[in-house]
């Protein structure tokens, strides 16, 4: 005959007692944590539970310290390694948290986590019931949860890209604007009023026009005591235009810019999943080559320059990458070196008196 588990009946022993109650309290965003009070307020709840199974209230201790923090990975959760930590100390009789997703949402934490709760005789539990991990049955559940706390989060994730590239195919996704755009008043995309700015863009292109080269660009702008606009998009909008010494970076990413041809893109870069930054939870991105964009608008809004012309632009650029590589036998060619800290492709760059000491960069 089967009966119903309570936890009355459940496996809570003077072991588990001797040792500290660890109540896991965490949102995803900090969002969350200002709009989802009741959420939070629930989670910390459970010190009176872990109090009806035994545990004094100063022997019960509180991990807050990752609410406004994603799950994802524990990269970047203080409370979360402070929680395994204790684990492995052999200090922790109890772990509770709302469910699952609250401690881990994706399966090679959570199954540490499980790991070492086998191992130390560490009971986990959520909103309904006790799990002992040293059962095979409570460790079977604790897995299922695990594996579908992670589904769920990979389905969320689809849903929300599905939608953003439903809104990008209509245009009407907002994305953030380089110096020499802004919006309207009703929404449009418009260039700058400022013509200062406008004048200094289009300076850009046309002395690229002429030297066919972005670090000439550079040089020449220098030459002349200008700067270059840009919007940084760091901080609280509206991001206003500040003005920087020209190099060459900053010239291409003018000069790679579909923006500026009027065009309006989504899924210029893409992450790609073998070139993951130790540690990190996210994975590096990589560009992806202008046939192979998502969403493609061209004429979307005013530009500085036509289509072709940015098309011809960055054939170019390219061409100079090949001739600038080919030139030099004995340097390996751009694109071969990667990152050992994000796994980013480096770019190749050259110092020196002359201009032949090839330097990597990120």
């Amino acid at each position: 005959m089967l009966t119903m588990q309570n936890e009355a009946t459940e496996p809570v022993a003077t072991v588990h007692r001797a040792k500290l109650a660890y109540i896991y309290v965490r949102q995803s965003s900090a969002g969350q944590v200002r709009q989802h009070q009741e959420s939070t307020e629930l989670q910390y709840r459970l010190v009176d539970r872990a109090a009806g199974l035994g545990w004094p209230r100063e022997r019960i201790e509180v991990v807050d310290d990752d609410l406004g923090k994603s799950g994802t990975s524990s990269a970047g959760r203080q409370g979360f390694q402070r929680l395994i930590a204790e684990i492995g100390l052999g200090k922790a009789g109890l772990v509770l948290s709302l469910d699952a997703s609250r401690l881990a949402r994706n399966n090679r934490d959570w199954h540490q986590l499980l790991e070492l709760c086998s191992l130390f005789g560490v009971l986990i539990g959520d909103g309904e019931r006790l799990y002992d991990p040293g059962l095979y049955h409570d460790r079977l559940l604790l897995g299922l949860s695990g594996i579908m706390s992670e589904a769920e989060l990979h389905q969320i994730r689809i849903r929300l890209h599905q939608g953003e590239r439903q809104k990008a195919m209509r245009g009407e996704l907002r994305l953030p604007l380089p110096a020499g755009l802004v919006h309207g008043r009703g929404g449009e995309v418009i260039l700058n009023p400022d013509e200062e700015v406008q004048a200094r863009l289009q300076l850009v292109f046309a002395r690229f026009r002429e030297l066919q080269s972005a670090n000439a660009v550079a040089r020449d702008l220098r030459r002349h005591g200008l700067t270059l606009p840009v919007r940084p998009l760091r901080g609280p909008a509206p991001h206003e235009v500040a003005w920087v010494a020209p190099d060459n970076f900053r010239v291409l990413q003018i000069l790679q810019r579909p923006s500026y041809a009027g065009a309006y893109v989504w899924g210029q870069r893409r992450q790609d999943p073998t070139r993951r930054r130790a540690g990190g939870a996210h994975a590096a991105t990589v560009k992806v080559a202008v046939e192979q964009w998502p969403v493609c608008l061209r004429d979307a809004h005013p530009g500085y320059i036509g289509w072709e012309e940015f098309m011809a632009n960055q054939k170019r650029l390219a061409d100079n990458v090949a001739r600038r590589a080919a030139g030099r036998p004995g340097v390996p060619r751009k694109g071969i070196a990667s990152c050992g800290r994000c796994g980013r492709r480096m770019s190749l760059h050259y110092s020196g008196p002359h201009g032949d000491y090839p330097v990597y960069l990120c």
